[in-house]
């Protein structure tokens, strides 16, 4: 009896000691998530990731072939099960939360698009949360309506947000540097860029240029520049107003949906205007492209792809960038994009690829934005969660170019004669 008791007194006094459960539920907990940790590792075919855990002690995943060292300090388990249910929307609210930190996440990102294809599913969203992700990014449709709302929630955060750390061409898209050292003036690159675009329409003193998505006017700038009669389409009033001013009237700036346009032109320019478009009205776009160009005409895209590998997973969920940056955004399928235009008669041509100059025209705003902040020159109304978000946002663009997953491209489409 005596025997029996005192077991029953050592079970009960286990039982209600929070120091002992706490310790076993840590010890499930780390077992539970070192799981999650071992998938992680084998599916790091390159780079090394050096990871310092909640429970004090250290992982070293990957190592297995050169890339990308990364160091990351996880404070709380929870980060990997956002990770696990939510892919990059839950890494962010992850770091948002404080739950992950590292001196330099860029490499991170670079790591994980490396990895693409050996990590597969390991971190990208599943279950209930890709399901309520996808639902939510099909209501952000790029319908006429929606497309105006999605543009306006991003480019309408206001011209002097945008001015008070893009360069003074007020150009928001990658820059093209003299060659692969992706040194010089960020300026420099970005008017090197319009001359390689305007370049490939061969157009003459006279003739007449669309833009489609004209941004804030800096091409129509220089198309002006060179004699042709510009025209430039936008949905968001303030750039619009902005470029109204800047050109003083010698382009026309409209607010019309590329849908909508009519008339034909001898030249036609897209700078990544595509990804604003969505996949479900990549055709409607290219029967613009058509409609409006001459015969013998010729189109020149400067387009975002993701790479085929991973688009199907993409294109099926929303990433943190559709959640909280671009409602309604989405990078194309190159191949998937191509065959639609050449479907139509358009002959795809004298494609050029330039990924890391994406990745250092992202370093440079980087840059650019940090020190608007420290420097307060972001207008009023911008709270430090904002900041957080957008600096996340142009570090996890910046890895993702270095990555290879993502590419930027110029292509010349040329309507048969």
């Amino acid at each position: 009896m005596g025997t029996s008791r005192r077991t029953m007194n050592a079970t009960v006094s286990s039982h209600h000691n929070p120091l002992q459960r706490t310790r076993w539920i840590d010890r499930i907990t780390a077992r539970a998530f070192g799981l999650m940790l071992d998938r992680i590792n084998a599916g790091l075919a390159v780079g090394t990731l050096q990871a310092s855990l909640p429970d004090g002690t250290a992982r070293i995943l990957g190592g297995r072939a050169p890339g990308p060292v990364v160091i990351v300090t996880l404070h709380r388990w929870r980060a990997l099960l956002r990770l696990a249910q939510s892919g990059s929307v839950g890494w962010y609210e992850a770091w948002a939360a404080g739950e992950w930190s590292s001196p330099d996440p860029v490499p991170l990102f670079d790591l994980f698009m490396r990895n693409r294809a050996t990590l597969g599913k390991t971190a990208r969203a599943g279950g209930f949360s890709r399901i309520a992700m996808q639902l939510r990014h099909a209501l952000r449709r790029n319908s006429m309506s929606g497309a105006r709302r999605n543009i306006m929630a991003h480019y309408d955060l206001g011209n002097e947000f945008y001015a008070a750390w893009l360069d003074p061409t007020m150009t928001y898209s990658s820059a093209l540097f003299e060659d692969e050292d992706v040194a010089g003036p960020l300026a420099e690159a970005q008017n090197r860029k319009m001359v390689a675009i305007l370049d490939r329409l061969n157009l003459q003193p006279g003739q007449a240029l669309l833009e489609i998505g004209c941004g804030w006017g800096g091409l129509l700038e220089a198309a002006i520049q060179r004699g042709y009669v510009a025209t430039g389409l936008t949905l968001s009033p303030n750039q619009k107003a902005f470029a109204d001013h800047a050109l003083q009237g010698e382009a026309v700036v409209s607010l019309v949906d590329y849908r909508d346009v009519i008339g034909q032109y001898d030249g036609l320019a897209s700078v990544e205007m595509i990804e604003a478009v969505g996949q479900e009205y990549w055709p409607y776009f290219l029967d613009a492209v058509v409609r409006c160009l001459k015969p013998g005409g010729r189109a020149a895209l400067q387009y975002i792809s993701i790479a085929d590998d991973i688009f199907e997973s993409y294109a099926s969920s929303a990433d943190f960038i559709q959640t909280y940056v671009f409602p309604g955004g989405m990078l194309i399928s190159e191949s998937r994009f191509r065959a639609l235009a050449e479907a139509r008669g358009l002959a795809w041509t004298d494609q050029r690829d330039f990924n890391l100059h994406y990745a250092e025209t992202l370093r440079r705003w980087r840059g650019r934005f940090d020190d608007a902040v420290e420097n307060d020159r972001l207008p009023h109304g911008f709270d430090a969660k904002f900041v957080a978000l957008w600096r996340y946002y142009l570090m996890y663009c910046e890895g993702g170019f270095r990555g290879g997953g993502i590419q930027v491209s110029q292509v010349t489409l040329v309507k048969p004669a």
